[in-house]
């Protein structure tokens, strides 16, 4: 029979898809032989009763481990693998603006289903440093201590750092509210399962427009919750593409470093500090680099929440890590949450490294006298307290005393005032 016949005679047959079997099978992930995969593959785990998505995570000369996207319970060994064709793609569009999903982008909403426009990957390299855009805009917050005394520029990275229970979901809700962005993306990656509905109803008064919010609870697999911050990343890229100023927002980093700790811990790494392999510390800048502004496209502004430890951010690894990585930092003191002064951020440690190159001359004049006003508030707080002070004795304490209440009532903010830029900037100068 000739070659050709018998080419055309196989194309006509309905062969069986290439695939994998499992030889073994522990707590967190499964080792199987039968395909050649590549570092990364998606593939479809199979069983008689239920399919599940996983990813190929390490390869041996005759065998390679699968991490699930879900729980391993209900599978068996002697399972098929296949190769997912799609690979690390997700569906995006306008359709998702409004919506709340999932990090494959399937509707947790119950608003019905998405009509999606294209594919994007997940996994993509940042913006060369060369395209990145100058960033000299000032992207507004509607928070008179951020826009006043660490303004933003569009496309600039910033890390919010606080303990637990000090007020960052508040102050995340302030942001999306006050942002001057076109489009939100918010990525709840870990928190509990009741802060989802919480963040939208009571945070955001249940106001989604151009906003997309992608969760990963900390109930999910920990390769659902590491995989659910790429895919939020990839959704701001697609607007970013379009043209488009986008504000986004992630909590947390910590809980995303921890999800990458259990998948290397699983795989053998070595622990270093805090019990963090070497690839949560490696996978921070792959995740924030992402952030930025492209020339002859849009921004991505990013706001990372970091939980810290005992509050100290200089003893936390992931913390100190994201300090180095990002151009700015917003720490919230407990001291202050204490105290009733919201939203509580420390203004003294905070730092935004692109203020200069967004603001006027004036602008920077103002926040550099405001500072050294309050810090003098500061250092000489125990002797004003308890008297000890006498007027007269420091021109500079007497006037940081006499404009103190202006300048707390400046740093202070109810959740539900926003203010634009030019307002905040004339209350700046009625103080100083």
């Amino acid at each position: 029979m000739p070659l050709k016949n018998i080419k055309n005679k196989i194309n006509s047959k309905k062969l069986s898809r290439p695939f994998g079997i499992i030889k073994k099978i522990n707590s967190t992930n499964l080792i199987a032989t039968g395909l050649n995969p590549s570092i990364g593959d998606i593939v479809k785990i199979c069983s008689n009763e239920k399919e599940m998505p996983g990813m190929v995570t390490s390869l041996d000369e005759n065998s390679f481990i699968v991490t699930p996207f879900s729980f391993l319970e209900g599978f068996k060994i002697g399972d098929k693998i296949y190769i997912d064709e799609n690979g690390m793609n997700i569906p995006v569009g306008e359709g998702l603006l409004g919506r709340v999903v999932d990090p494959f982008m399937n509707p947790i909403d119950s608003k019905g289903p998405i009509t999606f426009e294209k594919k994007y990957p997940i996994m993509k390299k940042p913006i060369s440093p060369l395209k990145r855009g100058v960033i000299n805009e000032v992207f507004s917050t509607g928070i008179k201590a951020i826009d006043g005394l660490l303004t933003c520029g569009k496309g600039q990275k910033l890390g919010i750092f606080a303990g637990s229970g000090v007020g960052k979901s508040t102050l995340m809700s302030m942001i999306v509210k006050g942002s001057s962005a076109e489009i939100k993306v918010i990525a709840l990656i870990g928190e509990r399962g009741r802060e989802i509905p919480e963040f939208i109803e009571h945070n955001l008064k249940g106001d989604l427009a151009n906003t997309v919010i992608i969760a990963a609870t900390s109930d999910d697999s920990a390769l659902m919750r590491k995989y659910g911050a790429f895919s939020a990343m990839a959704v701001a890229e697609y607007f970013k593409d379009k043209g488009k100023d986008v504000l986004f927002l992630m909590d947390s980093i910590t809980r995303f470093a921890m999800a990458q700790r259990e998948i290397g811990l699983a795989q053998g790494e070595p622990p270093t500090s805090k019990g963090y392999p070497p690839s949560s510390i490696i996978l921070l800048p792959q995740l924030m680099e992402r952030a930025g502004k492209e020339k002859g496209k849009g921004s991505i502004t990013a706001f990372f929440t970091v939980l810290v430890e005992g509050d100290d951010t200089s003893a936390d690894p992931i913390a100190d890590q994201a300090r180095s990585i990002l151009d700015g930092h917003i720490i919230l003191n407990r001291e202050l949450t204490d105290r009733g002064m919201y939203p509580p951020i420390d203004i003294l440690s905070s730092a935004s490294r692109v203020m200069n190159n967004v603001v006027n001359k004036e602008h920077l004049t103002l926040v550099q006298k405001f500072k050294y006003l309050y810090s003098l508030l500061k250092e000489n707080e125990v002797l004003i307290r308890i008297g000890a002070y006498q007027k007269g004795v420091d021109r500079d304490l007497d006037e940081a005393i006499e404009k103190k209440e202006a300048m707390e009532n400046f740093l202070k903010q109810n959740p539900d005032e926003l203010y634009k830029y030019e307002e905040i900037l004339n209350l700046l100068k009625e103080i100083i």
